[in-house]
């Protein structure tokens, strides 16, 4: 059971590029000798029957480079995922598409103007999902290349167990094994550099941005040595930050699974995909950004001030109501008892007790949903603006925003909540025929004009460095002392310290 995988079972894990046209979704063959990335992934992949199976949940790797011609006309696996429910098969609605699950999920959609010289800007999107769901599928980045002459990459990645589980424990071949995800990535960043040229991209400026765990992932890649280089802009949407080491969960799994620690590799090495995924949802152990010493090295705004001068331009930001999606994803009867635990991770490991006084003090009133929700509120807004605070810090290149435009699904319910601002960055209303996560009336002329404007502030970010000029108020940088941030709103403006006032209190008292 610890065999390598044979080449020719290994070398067909990699990542492939799937290109789509800005005018349409054809997608090439391409027949070019390419560099490939492929990983190890779990055994039990119908590429690896037979004894040469390799050992579960390891690295990523380079897989040398691809001969003949690859079909990049279909779309391919996503990683293992729990299917979508409730709310979340609402908001996928547009895109009815079934995609399989596999092992082999490490693929990358590329929308272009053309597969030419352009040396266009690059704005490379990872997916959110709590590390356990979503894909690069999800998104559609036709109306954004269009709009801006820009290439737009989406890309899966290992989520759940394969992509952070922590085994380190069990020896190198383990090493950054809690964050074999964060490694996918920057795989995908190593590929995007030595081969967007040959899709009308330019290699040199690369703007790295995601929600959520795409924004938690950002704020991982900042921290992780391996991918510096690779990309010269990021934006962090309602991303948390890596900043404590992994759970140690080897214990637990082993005996929830029945075996100890000892056979714990075996018992995970005779699980297929699927039954790894049913584990994983019944133990229900923790996993997601941590700072694992070997991919993601320091915390992140150790990285920040650690980068100096060399740190990215960078702009963070969250959504006035976080929470209230959130909330909808987590059974009700659930939700005082998980408070603590999302309030500590708010507070990057600290005892939330203080905090939650204070929260209390602030909502006598509140439900146990609705501290919950404002526990959501608090920690990604408290990411957002240390991240900015300490880019401006560094290098005088961070910028903080907070998106307020209500969304319209549920009958107007959930406010400015989690994930709304996506169809804005990709400016989804503009092409309602294509598939996208959208909450919003696009028929609304505010929504569509906002939603104009912020794609173009992040096309102006992803060109030059620098937000302004997309057509929103003038956006200072973030500074401690001022603390000046764009609110996204029907009628957006420049907000001064009182806008986090409340909320900056409720986690910097001591």
């Amino acid at each position: 059971m610890v065999a390598r995988a044979s080449r020719a079972a290994s070398e067909q894990l990699q990542y492939r590029e799937q290109t789509h046209h800005d005018q349409g979704q054809h997608a090439p063959r391409r027949d070019r000798r390419r560099r490939r990335r492929r990983h190890p992934g779990l055994p039990g992949d119908p590429l690896r029957t037979g004894p040469h199976r390799r050992p579960p949940l390891q690295g990523g790797a380079d897989g040398g480079a691809l001969a003949g011609t690859y079909d990049a006309t279909k779309i391919r696996h996503r990683s293992w995922q729990p299917q979508p429910e409730g709310i979340f098969t609402e908001l996928l609605e547009r895109d009815p598409v079934e995609y399989s699950r596999a092992e082999d999920c490490l693929f990358l959609n590329i929308y272009t103007p053309g597969c030419d010289d352009g040396r266009r800007p690059v704005l490379f999107w990872i997916h959110g999902g709590a590390f356990g769901s979503g894909s690069g599928y999800d998104y559609n980045g036709t109306a954004l290349a269009a709009q801006g002459d820009v290439v737009v990459v989406t890309i899966n990645y290992r989520l759940g167990f394969p992509g952070f589980l922590d085994l380190s424990a069990y020896g190198d071949d383990y090493r950054g094994s809690a964050s074999n995800g964060i490694g996918d990535q920057v795989l995908a960043l190593r590929w995007v550099a030595e081969n967007i040229g040959d899709f009308g991209g330019d290699p040199g400026n690369v703007t790295i941005f995601g929600e959520s765990a795409g924004g938690a992932s950002v704020n991982c890649l900042i921290a992780a040595p391996s991918a510096d280089g690779l990309y010269h802009r990021a934006i962090a949407h309602s991303g948390t930050m890596a900043t404590t080491p992994p759970i140690p969960i080897a214990t637990s799994l082993a005996e929830h699974l029945g075996v100890g620690t000892d056979g714990l590799l075996d018992k995970l090495a005779s699980l297929d995909g699927e039954e790894l995924l049913n584990v994983q949802m019944a133990s229900a152990l923790p996993f997601g950004a941590v700072v694992d010493g070997t991919i993601v090295t320091r915390p992140t705004t150790q990285a920040i001030a650690e980068h100096g001068a060399r740190c990215v331009p960078y702009i963070a930001g969250s959504n006035a109501n976080e929470g209230t999606l959130l909330s909808l994803a987590v059974p009700e009867e659930g939700h005082e008892a998980i408070t603590p635990m999302i309030a500590a991770m708010a507070l990057d490991g600290a005892d939330p007790t203080a905090y939650l006084e204070r929260l209390r003090t602030a909502y006598p009133d509140a439900s146990a949903t609705r501290r919950f929700e404002h526990v959501w509120n608090d920690m990604f807004r408290r990411a957002s603006i240390t991240a900015a605070a300490a880019a401006t810090a560094a290098n005088d290149c961070g910028w903080l925003y907070r998106f307020d435009v209500p969304t319209t699904i549920r009958e107007g319910s959930l406010g400015a909540t989690h994930a709304s601002e996506i169809a804005f960055t990709f400016n989804s209303f503009s092409r309602p025929d294509l598939p996208g996560i959208v909450m919003h009336d696009g028929n609304d002329p505010a929504v569509a004009e906002l939603a104009r404007k912020w794609s173009d502030t992040v096309l102006a970010f992803a060109r030059t460095g620098n937000p302004n000029g997309g057509g929103l108020p003038e956006w200072p940088v973030y500074r401690a002392d001022e603390r000046q941030s764009l609110v996204l709103d029907r009628a957006s403006y420049i907000a001064d310290a009182s806008l986090d006032t409340q909320q900056r209190a409720r986690w910097e008292s001591p």
